[in-house]
């Protein structure tokens, strides 16, 4: 095989992240499981991300894919005669191993658990599904917003009066998702080195999303919360907890639920004593939310957070994607980074005596195939050939 030749720069030098030393196979999938194999790869982890001849179409140049930084790739066709066993060599040296296939794909493949366990017992095994190994769904194809919506998720954003909101896949996918992958393959690691016994992790994002609503669940049974949108404290429900629009078309994010903040916001914006009163009866809040929406409506919101800063009063201006990485706030604390020539989000968190870095750009698919193969000792890997795309 002929690996990709690439012209970009050397990584710069970096420290070497609280995972250094931990090796990673990643097969190439879409969504979470690259999402969880580069914040391993953030933290300093080793991450070989095995790609197949043609890729997964995601429909974006892969020297874009942030979510392949800080990672090296090698090209196996697993449904080549020697693919598997080129993926069993890099398994036997690897501390994790991170696939998001359907259930019964890897092991038609013959790279599943059994047989990836059997070459190195070791092993951390993660599977990242929507559905899970098992249950009626398993085998069922599915996205996001379908996780999110049967786990009661979905149906919390949004109008009291108008449909459930569909928010970008963070919460499915990458809370509900990578999060909780990274969470299951870094605590089986412990144990693989506590007691030299590896293990599967079954990472299911309906479960880790409804994980995340445990405290809801609490509210809940506790008859606390009402199961239904915007109808509590920290749903939009409470006027002093919501997003109101400004005179410029902008908006402004209230979150001021203590009593001495909601004191310092009333103030702040403007409310009479009588308006800010009507806080404390939860049957005049549609005149307490009308009040406040008319004052927001009489400044920009670039004059609003002027107004608010520097205070408690929890008022926050309700930024793009664009004009996140400007906020002082952000820009001070490095927040978002520029890299390779891109401008993305810096690694996190952040560590006193292990600091994560950027140290590469996205992987190209096949780029470092000759490099791995020296690096974990896996001669096999160039010897393979590739029919065209």
């Amino acid at each position: 095989m002929t690996s990709s030749v690439s012209n970009r720069p050397a990584p710069a030098p970096s420290g070497p992240g609280p995972l250094a030393g931990v090796r990673v196979v990643e097969l190439a999938g879409i969504g979470p499981g690259p999402f969880a194999a580069m914040l391993l790869a953030d933290l300093g982890a080793d991450v070989v991300r095995v790609d197949r001849p043609g890729g997964p179409d995601f429909g974006v140049d892969p020297a874009c894919d942030l979510t392949n930084r800080n990672k090296r790739s090698v090209l196996v066709d697993l449904k080549a005669p020697q693919g598997p066993a080129a993926v069993l060599d890099l398994v036997e040296r690897a501390d994790i191993l991170v696939e998001g296939y359907r259930p019964g794909v890897a092991e038609r493949l013959g790279v599943g658990p059994e047989a990836c366990l059997a070459r190195n017992p070791q092993l951390v095994y993660g599977r990242m599904t929507g559905w899970g190994q098992d249950g009626p769904l398993a085998a069922s194809a599915g996205h996001d917003i379908g996780y999110i919506a049967v786990t009661g998720a979905l149906g919390l954003a949004g109008p009291a009066d108008g449909d459930p909101a569909a928010p970008a896949n963070l919460l499915g996918d990458y809370a509900g998702g990578s999060l909780y992958l990274v969470t299951g393959v870094l605590a089986a690691l412990h144990h693989a080195r506590a007691h030299g016994t590896g293990q599967v992790v079954d990472a299911a994002i309906v479960d880790g999303t409804a994980h995340l609503s445990t405290l809801l669940h609490g509210l809940l049974a506790a008859g606390a919360w009402q199961d239904r949108r915007a109808a509590n404290l920290f749903d939009g429900g409470a006027p002093f907890y919501g997003v109101y629009r400004t005179a410029d078309g902008g908006h402004m994010a209230v979150g001021a639920l203590e009593r001495r903040f909601y004191d310092t916001f009333a103030a702040l914006l403007g409310l009479t004593p009588d308006q800010a009163a009507l806080r404390d009866d939860p049957a005049r809040w549609p005149d307490l939310r009308a009040a406040v929406a008319d004052r927001f409506a009489t400044r920009t919101r670039e004059e609003w957070t002027q107004v608010f800063s520097g205070t408690d009063a929890c008022a926050a201006p309700v930024l793009s994607l664009t004009e996140a990485p400007q906020h002082p706030h952000l820009a001070a604390r490095g927040t978002f980074t520029e890299a390779y020539g891109t401008l993305q989000p810096a690694p996190a968190p952040r560590f006193s005596a292990t600091p994560a870095a950027l140290r590469r750009p996205p992987a190209l698919p096949g780029e470092h195939t000759a490099e791995v193969a020296r690096d974990w000792d896996t001669p096999a890997l160039t010897s393979l050939r590739h029919d065209p795309a």
